[in-house]
């Protein structure tokens, strides 16, 4: 089914029926498949790739479908991921220092930030 899903932005989409995948078994399924090739592009050349998939989900959210927002997410994170590898940042442990314990602004499982500042 095609469709926009603009109407419930904000809503959890059904779940899938496809198995699950940590983020650590999606940077090692990424590093297998793709690290010859990423590493000698190097990092400036991954990260326009990932610039211009940024700019692909930002068209798909103006006015894409729910399966075309889906896929640019998966296109984004893949090419985020890819760079994490050509670095050597592994992205679980970076989440889990990061966001482990709540917001890094204020400390809270549930933000209390002031909405004029990040997070």
């Amino acid at each position: 089914m095609n469709r926009d899903r603009s109407e419930g932005e904000g809503q959890s989409p059904p779940r899938s029926s496809l198995p699950a995948i940590s983020l650590g078994d999606f940077q090692r399924l990424i590093r297998e498949m793709y690290l010859k090739k990423d590493v000698a592009r190097g990092v400036e050349g991954t990260f326009m790739w990932l610039m211009e998939e940024i700019g692909e989900l930002s068209s798909a959210l103006r006015g894409g479908t729910h399966e075309e927002r889906t896929a640019e997410f998966a296109d984004v994170l893949a090419w985020l991921t890819t760079i994490a590898n050509v670095v050597g940042v592994d992205l679980t442990e970076a989440v889990v220092q990061k966001y482990g314990s709540g917001c890094p602004g204020c400390g809270q499982l549930v933000c209390v930030c002031p909405d004029a500042g990040k997070p």
